[in-house]
């Protein structure tokens, strides 16, 4: 079992920075793929970035691919999302999951365990 606390989030103006921070609980963090969704009223969850579980390999959405960057300090069990150049679109409710064994899918059905999301608003 893992149970994810997000903090980080808030409102900010276009071009703007925010950190998202995503912590763990339990012993095997390491051993868990680690994924970063959002959805915006009214649309699907979509995905934004991950990581594999067993290497620092990386994807991302095309839609912040170059912008936003993730990460994970297994010392500290947290898997942080680093937004940079923030637009309107990408104003939404942002999720962190977690998917044991993972090889960091697109999609969201392969995640196992969720944050409990947080607010991310970008103003024009």
């Amino acid at each position: 079992q893992v149970q994810l606390v997000q903090s980080g989030g808030g409102l900010v103006q276009v071009g703007g920075s925010l950190r998202l921070s995503c912590a763990a609980s339990g012993r095997t963090f390491s051993s868990y793929a680690l994924g970063w969704f959002r959805q915006a009223p009214g649309l699907a969850r979509e995905f934004v970035a991950s990581l594999r579980w067993n290497s620092d390999t990386t994807v991302y959405a095309a839609s912040v691919k170059g912008r936003f960057t993730i990460s994970r300090d297994n010392a500290k069990n947290t898997v942080y999302l680093q937004m940079n150049s923030l637009k309107p679109e990408d104003t939404a409710v942002y999720y962190c999951a977690a998917d044991y064994l993972g090889q960091g899918s697109t999609y969201h059905q392969e995640y196992d365990y969720w944050g409990q999301g947080t607010q991310v608003t970008v103003s024009s």
